[in-house]
């Protein structure tokens, strides 16, 4: 919020000083202009001209926005081209005055209704974007005139220029209307999956010795096969680690010899197979046991590694702590995969059965993923109830995309189908004021009226709107709070141009 504030005031700042509209030394205060806006599948054209008059020169201002970011068109050619009737007359801009905007003027032949093409060539290729229902009259007094007749005007308008909303985290969309339908909404719990976990066990009794300057601590991260411990028996009398790998070899050495011994006899027929194949069996137990010790005994101790990347979320003993065969020793822990558990009302069962996505809110950041854009599914959910467990488990797993972390809750919004087609909008577009919801409806790309709208059931990211705005609308769906700052300042005049 801070940052925020702080990137209002910047903006803010700015509208003192574009109250004036500058072209060729000429300043016009005031002066109502034509506002032409047209969108394709890749830009926002906003043009403010002069009224045109035939035989008379306008001056044409052309805002290019990208539509995949919201911001200024950094490169390009740009060629306007205004068409009556059977006349046209174009004019080519090769680079914009600054970035996004560019300096036209046409000056019409003939009066009457026609269209103006603008033709947007970038990175090898070309855009069009038309702006129909273009009158041109004969006189500067009727021009003049229907142009403040189409001048946007509200009595509840906010002035934001494109200059303030290119600098800005800002976005506009289209109302449309979509199915849906009820949301259950919970807090869930963020847990690590089964096969992301690893147990870090003793392979036999003995003392555990931390590795030096390691700092074998909780949090810490590892790699797989970083030794973590050592295991020792020290000065015990009983399973004595140094003792036991020393009969374990001797066992081995013995075996071996006796194998070896009797390979021979039976290659000159003095013993029999059976006692061949159980020198054989002996000599591969002592052999595995012993390969076993030795390849974890480093100087009369035992190490023991980690199985896996990741990081110690659980240290389960103390440096110079006697441990026994199978005593967990540490947990190591791989975020990559996460399960995402709630638990629900019986009531919602039925619903459950419904369920098509879900939405996550980090509740330390407000940030809301989809369930797609976790690559996550559904895993499960309860099927039955008892007195000792009253309540429904849903099980989600994603995979860690938004550093979520194991332990924390996230509010879980289950989205269910819908049948309803209802208008919606980003929740990021609502701006609330004493338990009030409004949103800014875009009258011109710089000029935006606030407007009071009843809200339905939201997703998490989505709200349904159930009345106060109508489709094919077009409203703020980012930066919504900076229009409010701009408005609460009253210091952009809805006529007033730019300085370029």
């Amino acid at each position: 919020m801070k940052k925020i504030i702080m990137l209002a005031v910047a903006l803010l700042a700015l509208t003192a000083c574009v109250h004036t509209h500058t072209h060729s030394g000429d300043t016009h205060e005031h002066e109502d202009k034509l506002q032409l806006t047209a969108y394709n599948d890749r830009l926002e054209v906003y043009a403010e001209a002069t009224p045109l008059v035939v035989g008379q020169e306008s001056s044409i201002l052309v805002h290019l926005t990208r539509l995949d970011n919201f911001k200024p068109l950094q490169k390009g050619k740009v060629t306007l081209c205004l068409n009556t009737g059977n006349q046209s007359v174009r004019q080519t801009a090769d680079t914009p005055s600054q970035p996004g905007i560019y300096s036209l003027t046409i000056t019409p032949t003939d009066k009457g209704n026609g269209k103006i093409l603008i033709d947007v060539e970038t990175d090898g290729e070309t855009s069009r974007l038309c702006i129909d229902n273009i009158r041109i009259f004969d006189n500067e007094t009727d021009a003049n005139h229907d142009a403040a007749g189409k001048t946007a005007t509200s009595s509840n308008g906010v002035a934001f220029s494109k200059e303030m909303s290119w600098k800005a985290d800002f976005a506009t969309e289209v109302c449309r209307k979509e199915p849906m339908g009820n949301t259950i909404r919970t807090m869930a719990r963020i847990e690590p999956t089964q096969n992301s976990q690893h147990i870090v066990c003793a392979k036999g009794n003995g003392i555990v010795t931390f590795i030096n300057n390691n700092h074998i601590t909780e949090g810490k991260s590892v790699a797989k096969g970083q030794t973590l411990f050592y295991l020792s028996g020290e000065d015990l009398a009983d399973n004595n680690l140094a003792l036991q790998y020393q009969e374990t070899e001797s066992n081995y050495n013995l075996a071996k010899k006796e194998y070896e011994r009797k390979s021979e006899l039976f290659e000159e027929q003095i013993v029999s197979e059976s006692e061949l194949l159980q020198a054989k069996h002996n000599f591969n137990t002592a052999e595995a046991a012993y390969n076993n010790l030795k390849r974890t005994f480093v100087n009369n101790q035992q190490t023991i590694s980690t199985p896996t990347n990741g990081y110690i979320s659980q240290l389960m003993v103390s440096n110079g702590e006697y441990v026994e065969t199978g005593q967990t020793l540490a947990v190591i822990t791989k975020n990559n995969t996460l399960y995402v558990k709630a638990l629900l009302q019986p009531r919602n069962y039925h619903t459950l059965k419904n369920a098509t996505s879900a939405n996550l809110r980090q509740t330390n950041s407000n940030k809301t993923y989809t369930l797609e854009e976790l690559d996550g599914q559904l895993i499960s959910y309860g099927k039955n109830i008892s007195a000792d467990n009253p309540l429904l488990p849903v099980v989600y797993q994603i995979k860690n995309n938004a550093d979520f972390l194991p332990g924390s809750f996230v509010e879980l919004y289950i989205k269910t189908t819908g049948t309803e087609e209802v208008i919606t909008v980003p929740n990021t577009a609502l701006v609330e004021e004493m338990g009030n919801y409004f949103v800014f409806v875009q009258l011109t790309p710089e000029y935006f009226e606030k407007r009071e709208v009843k809200i339905g059931t939201t997703d998490g990211k989505r709200t349904a709107i159930l009345n106060g705005i109508k489709t094919g609308e077009r409203i703020v769906s980012k930066g919504a709070i900076l229009v409010k700052l701009a408005q609460s300042t009253n210091t952009l005049d809805a006529h007033a141009g730019h300085v370029h």
